[in-house]
């Protein structure tokens, strides 16, 4: 009988090690696959920009690109740029989440609150607030401050609906298990509306990163001196492609680190309520 159930063990323990080995199989080929598709797109565009093509004068190519990254990352330009658009998304970015989230809270507690502002909160959402920019930067000033506001405009008014619409979906029938055991509005949110919306928060945190980035950059468009914005129209205006495009790859880069940080975070908390 010992023999027979020590077999069934490591039978179990080859089958389920196969099945890991399966998956970690099945991730590589996705990353391998993700690593060809973005290497095959800069081959190709690497020789019909060389062979023209295409006209390397409006679509540079990857050599000329990556030159110039080295070159302004030597001479400090790409740390300033880079660092300043950053920073100015993390600001966005952390003042857009805590107050879109509290904003969420106010408007689940009062469903009074809730239908007055219904409305109002689908025209912000509607409205194209990439045209209101230069109002926005006019009232906050220009500089930094106007860009961060410009950033947190764009993206507040989703972080509010998405969080709010997690707060409703929540299970009804546990919100009336906790008020039948006399649990107050403040208990129900600290024991279940919150816990339950940490993963639709961290999803909403990804959508509201995209939309930070979208409003620091329009900012950075309309008035900033630097930052990845700035070096976009200024390689434009001076029909300089290959620094348009070395401003919208590191902007890619930022983006995705930024991103992996938040999926990490989203990781880490889903093995700890596991």
């Amino acid at each position: 009988m010992l023999n027979r159930n020590k077999n069934e063990s490591t039978s179990f323990s080859q089958s389920h090690l196969d099945y890991l080995r399966s998956v970690k199989m099945h991730l590589l080929k996705i990353r391998l696959s993700q690593i060809g598709v973005l290497v095959t797109f800069l081959l190709f565009w690497e020789v019909a920009a060389t062979l023209k093509w295409i006209d390397p004068f409006f679509f540079s190519k990857p050599s000329s690109v990556f030159t110039l990254i080295l070159r302004l990352g030597r001479d400090g330009s790409l740390l300033k740029h880079t660092s300043i658009s950053v920073f100015e998304t993390i600001v966005g970015f952390v003042l857009g989440t805590i107050i879109g989230t509290i904003a969420a809270i106010v408007l689940w507690w009062s469903d009074f609150v809730a239908k007055v502002l219904d409305p109002y909160l689908v025209v912000l959402n509607a409205l194209p607030k990439i045209a209101l920019g230069p109002i926005i930067i006019i009232w906050a000033g220009a500089g930094m401050r106007g860009i961060i506001v410009t950033a947190l405009a764009i993206s507040l008014v989703v972080t509010i609906l998405a969080t709010y619409s997690g707060f409703k979906e929540v299970d009804k029938e546990k919100i009336k298990m906790l008020r039948t055991f006399g649990a107050t509005k403040l208990q129900v949110l600290e024991k279940v509306v919150f816990p339950s919306n940490v993963p639709n928060m961290v999803n909403t945190m990804k959508i509201n990163l995209g939309m930070t980035w979208v409003g620091v950059i329009v900012g950075e468009f309309l008035v900033s001196k630097a930052g990845l914005g700035y070096l976009i129209v200024y390689g434009g205006q001076v029909f300089r492609l290959d620094i348009v495009m070395a401003g919208v790859i590191i902007l890619a880069i930022s983006t995705f680190v930024m991103y992996q940080l938040i999926a990490l975070v989203e990781k880490k908390f889903l093995k700890w309520r596991q």
